[in-house]
């Protein structure tokens, strides 16, 4: 990932048959607050959906929220479908009910963070602007 211009862009998705959308929602609304642009997908998106999006849309991050409980499934389809049509460089992260026992495993899978609930917007905001990349004119 080159320095781009522009502000980051962030894909915010629901995998799965996980209908409860609000956390994904309250986070998509602080990353555009805080000056990011955000494409939602909406709820029961597929693996295959999601990557699709963030490469049509030029994304520097997919951020994945699940409460289903498939989120291993689910964010290794995700890393793995980026490999496989060499957008690795699209960080994922996620966040939702995820055991803290499954955070190391789906780290070393290759996503970036997970953030689980009591997490504050302000600090997912700060990790998505240290990590992904700097805005133009930061």
């Amino acid at each position: 990932m080159g320095v781009a211009a522009g502000p980051i862009r962030v894909v915010v998705a629901k995998p799965g048959l996980d209908g409860h959308d609000r956390g994904a929602k309250v986070i998509a609304r602080a990353l555009r607050d805080a000056g990011m642009e955000v494409i939602y997908t909406g709820l029961h998106q597929t693996p295959e959906q999601i990557v699709d999006t963030a490469i049509q849309e030029d994304a520097d991050a997919i951020g994945l929220s699940i409460l289903s409980g498939a989120h291993n499934t689910l964010f290794a389809a995700v890393i793995e479908l980026l490999r496989e049509r060499d957008a690795a460089d699209i960080l994922v992260f996620g966040g939702g009910i995820i055991p803290e026992a499954d955070i190391a495993p789906l780290k070393e899978k290759g996503v970036a963070e997970i953030f689980t609930p009591g997490a504050t917007t302000a600090s997912i905001v700060d990790w998505v602007r240290t990590n992904v990349r700097e805005p133009a004119g930061a």
